[in-house]
């Protein structure tokens, strides 16, 4: 982990960058206080498997079906 001032930043910002997408994590100092992290960005997330909660839950079959009176009254303040 690299930590730079901000003015060494607004020096080469474009050297900071290309460290960055280096893989390298840079901290951002303020007056020898850190205010600030630049890090790469995880791409490589995997997606979760369709299906990973199949036979848990099963959705009932009024579920799309109007509320009644009073729970929209509930909604609206009435």
């Amino acid at each position: 982990m690299l930590s730079v001032t901000i003015d060494e930043i607004q020096l080469d910002p474009s050297k900071y960058l290309r460290q960055v997408e280096a893989g390298e994590t840079i901290v951002i100092l303020q007056a020898d206080k850190a205010i600030a992290e630049l890090r790469p960005i995880n791409t490589n997330k995997s997606l979760r498997p369709f299906g990973l909660c199949a036979g848990e839950f099963t959705v009932p079959d009024d579920f799309d079906s109007p509320l009644p009176e009073d729970i929209l009254d509930a909604f609206e303040g009435k």
